[in-house]
């Protein structure tokens, strides 16, 4: 099974995910990077996460997808925008 690293990126700065976690494809990452997003909103607030991105990389450090803490709380507003998104995989 693939394993993939959940980065944390705040303009300059990167938070990185040493251990990763093993998951069936890049979609489970998504969902797995959407889950922490909220979880990361609901205990550290808004105000400065909301410009973060959180980075999924594989074991071979490739990008897998992009997906900005913004779009995470924008999601769901709207079913419409669903086909708008910005999350890059």
């Amino acid at each position: 099974m693939p394993r993939y690293f959940f980065n944390t990126r705040i303009g300059n700065e990167v938070i990185s995910d040493p251990e990763g976690e093993e998951l069936r494809n890049p979609d489970r990452a998504w969902e797995v990077a959407r889950a922490m997003i909220h979880e990361l909103l609901r205990i550290e607030g808004m105000e400065d996460l909301m410009r973060a991105v959180l980075e999924v990389t594989d074991d071979e450090g490739e990008i897998v997808l992009e997906f900005p803490f913004a779009e995470a709380i924008l999601e769901g507003t709207d079913e419409d925008d669903a086909d708008a998104s910005v999350t890059k995989h």
